[in-house]
């Protein structure tokens, strides 16, 4: 299968796409690990390493050269970056967009939230602290929220719905809902349903995820 290798159980391989070469069901650290799955639907781009114990839902597309590690769960028709790194225990929403070169640590991301290429979620709040898994605490990332390219969350920060992350912003501090924040340490600077369209498309940035808000006539 165009330098496909399996070097563990898989479930779902007749309805995947398999951009070869690459590697499912690398076998984990973990004892009696599960199968790595697989829904209809996936597409694993050349490259990726898919580990044993990860689960995929219907319609993921996974990038070049990505790493999903076991105990991952990816929502229906989420999208994992190439180069992404997903490290054990992330859960990803439906729908969900992980950009190039994201590395994700004990994250729960929410449906439909967007992350740009870069960015990096921690989970260690003291390292390398040698009771680690006691603690260990990922960034928790609600529903509809974007994370701009290059930034950087600290272990345990929520990410309020709809919440707005500057590029290259550092979150020491959780995020209410719908704010936008920017800069390091990142600090609120307003709105997100009050952010102007600069291009003119839309009477007001983000106005498209209202249904009842048709395009502004200067588009």
């Amino acid at each position: 299968m165009n330098g496909v290798e399996i070097l563990g159980p898989v479930v779902g391989l007749e309805g995947a796409r398999l951009l070869g070469p690459c590697v499912l069901g690398h076998p984990s650290s973990r004892p009696d690990e599960q199968p790595l799955v697989l829904g209809p639907g996936v597409t694993v781009r050349a490259y990726a390493v898919l580990y044993q114990g990860a689960t995929l839902g219907a319609g993921v597309h996974v990038g070049h050269g990505a790493l999903v590690r076991e105990a991952n769960v990816v929502g229906e028709r989420a999208s994992v970056g190439s180069g992404a790194h997903l490290e054990p225990g992330n859960q990803v929403g439906a729908r969900s967009r992980i950009h190039s070169g994201t590395f994700l640590s004990s994250a729960i991301v929410g449906d439909d939230v967007f992350i740009g290429p870069r960015v990096v979620f921690t989970d260690d709040p003291h390292p390398p602290c040698p009771r680690y898994l006691e603690c260990v605490r990922g960034p928790r990332i609600e529903d509809g929220a974007s994370i701009g390219g290059g930034a950087t969350l600290l272990p345990g920060v929520v990410i309020g719905a709809g919440a707005l992350i500057g590029a290259g912003a550092v979150v020491t501090r959780s995020v209410e809902p719908g704010d936008v924040v920017v800069g390091n340490p990142a600090r609120v600077i307003g709105r997100r349903d009050e952010m102007a369209c600069f291009a003119g498309h839309f009477g007001r940035a983000y106005e498209w995820e209202d249904p009842s808000c048709p395009p502004s006539s200067s588009s």
